[in-house]
């Protein structure tokens, strides 16, 4: 009986499987635990961590990202980002402009997602892309000014030492792993390039990013406890119109976008600003959107509206169901999700190695917000946590989340993905251990 089963299943898998998939999702529904305190909470959890990501990074910090990546695939020379960020290009060059660009941008785990895939799509190395996508949310200056002064001068210079190692060790390391499939990617990504050239001057393009770069900075400013950070942050939507006002003027200039179609969607988004003070994401939303209508209308420029939907279609719908699981097992900050958060302090209450490594995989796996981070720490310090784990978590917190590695998965693959998660939770681990034990032994 069970060889006819096992051949009747052979003979049909496709069948099969969904058969016991059907079954598996009715099994979890069925004796899924509804109707208890935990489990009830979780789920708010979960849907109020989505809700607050949606409000507070889709429209800021995704759709400017989803423009910028959208744009480096159509307006970046291939044959350029090959020259500095390729394989074959000088790796001390190639990871330095990478870990620089990284670092000025400043933003979640989350939003150098499609930054990271633009680059990546159009030839850079894959030692200059991981240190890139490292570098974006865990070399981030103020985070790094704001551990210091929340918990201390010495565990803010290890987390900036330990970051910057990291961002050079782990994209060295990913690029001798795979050093003979990026040689046969290069041979690839070159051909066709090697002359290529864009028909505006460099630094009209590199204006051109500097500026939508700038939109996304100054837009996504935060509050903190610094007088000149605070001073900026007042300032910061001034700022960002100013931006936006340069961007359209060189989009008329050198892009030839007429201009009284930019000054339609300019009074538009000063006339949202105005009826709706409190909620600065209309207009920039109505920008963005109104920037997408113009190039779609374009013929020339279309190819930038159709890369930026490409990017928002393979990754927004990942990071918002990577979210709502981080959610449903961890909880917000300063809240529980299905894992009871005195479980996760019993955890990583000391500076033994398995708190330290505790602490990296839970770190990898939640989602921090730009700034975060510290408070959570702070409290789970105050709560018994070691200096060690505390490090690690802030090494491996920042930079991976579960979201974040859905859609790191889409770009480089499984066994890629797998193997930077797992770089990045070792060298924490190891990193906080030391620190931990030997620095204070």
């Amino acid at each position: 009986m069970y060889k006819q089963l096992l051949g009747l299943y052979d003979s049909n898998r496709r069948e099969g499987n969904l058969l016991f998939l059907m079954l598996a999702a009715f099994l979890a529904i069925y004796f899924v635990p509804a109707g208890t305190a935990r489990f009830d909470n979780a789920v708010l959890e979960a849907v109020r961590l989505t809700n607050w990501y949606a409000r507070e990074h889709v429209i800021l910090c995704l759709l400017p990202a989803f423009l910028i990546a959208g744009a480096m695939a159509v307006y970046i020379s291939q044959g350029a980002v090959m020259r500095y960020l390729g394989p074959d290009a000088s790796k001390p060059v190639a990871f330095s402009v990478a870990s620089v660009s990284g670092t000025l941008l400043a933003v979640c785990s989350c939003t150098v997602l499609p930054l990271f895939g633009g680059i990546y799509k159009r030839g850079a190395g894959l030692g200059a892309a991981i240190a890139f996508l490292y570098s974006g949310p865990a070399i981030n200056v103020m985070a790094v000014v704001v551990t210091a002064k929340v918990l201390g001068a010495e565990i803010g210079i290890a987390r900036a030492v330990g970051a910057i190692l990291f961002a050079l060790v782990i994209g060295t390391i990913m690029h001798l792993i795979y050093r003979r499939e990026e040689a046969e990617r290069s041979v690839k990504s070159s051909r066709g390039f090697e002359g290529e050239s864009g028909d505006r001057p460099m630094g009209v393009v590199v204006g051109f990013f500097a500026l939508m770069v700038g939109i996304l900075v100054f837009a996504n400013w935060a509050a903190a406890d610094s007088e000149t950070w605070m001073v900026i942050y007042e300032w910061k939507w001034p700022i960002t119109a100013v931006l936006a006002s340069l961007l359209a003027a060189l989009l008329v200039w050198r892009w030839h976008w007429p201009a009284h179609q930019l000054l339609l969607l300019g009074t538009v988004v000063l006339v949202a600003a105005w009826l709706v003070p409190a909620a600065p994401e209309l207009p920039f939303a109505i920008g963005i959107a109104g920037l997408m209508i113009i190039a779609s209308l374009r013929e020339q420029d279309r190819e930038w509206a159709v890369q930026s939907w490409d990017f928002a279609k393979q990754i927004l719908p990942l990071l918002l169901a990577g979210v709502f699981v981080a959610g449903f097992a961890l909880g917000r900050p300063g809240s529980e999700g299905i894992i009871p958060s005195q479980w996760v302090a019993a955890a990583v209450g000391d500076n033994s190695l398995m708190s330290t490594i505790l602490a990296s995989f839970l770190g990898a796996l939640m989602y921090f917000s730009t700034l975060t981070e510290v408070p959570i720490v702070e409290a789970l310090m105050g709560a018994g946590m070691g200096k060690g784990p505390a490090l690690a978590l802030l090494l491996a917190g920042p930079a991976l989340s579960l979201p974040n590695m859905l859609v790191i998965r889409t770009i480089l693959g499984t066994e890629k993905t797998l193997v930077y998660c797992a770089l990045v939770v070792v060298m924490a681990t190891i990193t906080g251990y030391v620190y931990g034990n030997l620095w204070h032994a």
